[in-house]
């Protein structure tokens, strides 16, 4: 979809005109604080800043639960969803999360205390959404959330970790409920548990 940038919900939601038509958009593979949370207006901001009354370019990749197209948001060639992320507007989002280099701009953010991460305790919203907080914290080492949580044909949820008899086989596929998780704890606290030696 092209066009131009009407609307700003918060950080992670827009709205496009294109061809006459209004679409709501969600950026892919990031999620930004809250409105009602700390960093949630300057996030909401920072995209605005970026977009607003311009013309982009949105690389559609799904379309959600509340009928939002889901995409990559472009500005030339801008990736305003990495710089979301580089500059300390938005966590990437561990579930939906495709482009494993967006952990190397959290980490770097992150590192350098911009944004949301100068904050003494920042809360990732799906954390938030879900009503409680991660019992340990997302790692800070790009490329560290690499523990793979299969679901197999019996419907059972077995996580994988480095170096295991069955890993490197072990294959993620996200629309089956499959996922990557940081740490044993994160895997075994949504309900997978470890796999068999």
């Amino acid at each position: 979809l092209e066009g131009e940038v009407v609307g700003i919900a918060d950080g992670d939601t827009l709205t496009l005109l294109a061809d006459r038509t209004q679409f709501k958009i969600r950026l892919a593979e990031i999620d930004t604080p809250e409105s009602g949370q700390p960093w949630g207006n300057r996030a909401r901001q920072a995209l605005a800043d970026k977009v607003f009354r311009e013309n982009i370019r949105v690389e559609v990749v799904d379309v959600d639960r509340y009928d939002r197209k889901v995409g990559k948001i472009w500005l030339g060639d801008r990736d305003i969803n990495r710089e979301m992320v580089r500059e300390g507007h938005a966590w990437v989002y561990r579930r939906y999360m495709t482009d494993r280099t967006l952990l190397e701009d959290e980490h770097a953010a992150r590192q350098a205390r911009l944004g949301l991460w100068a904050l003494s305790d920042p809360v990732a919203s799906w954390e938030r959404r879900r009503g409680q907080r991660s019992a340990e914290p997302v790692s800070d080492a790009p490329g560290a959330c690499n523990i793979k949580g299969n679901i197999n044909r019996e419907g059972a949820r077995i996580y994988h970790m480095p170096g295991q008899q069955q890993y490197d086989q072990t294959q993620i596929e996200t629309a089956k409920g499959e996922r990557w998780f940081c740490s044993p704890r994160e895997a075994e606290q949504a309900g997978w548990r470890a796999a068999r030696q």
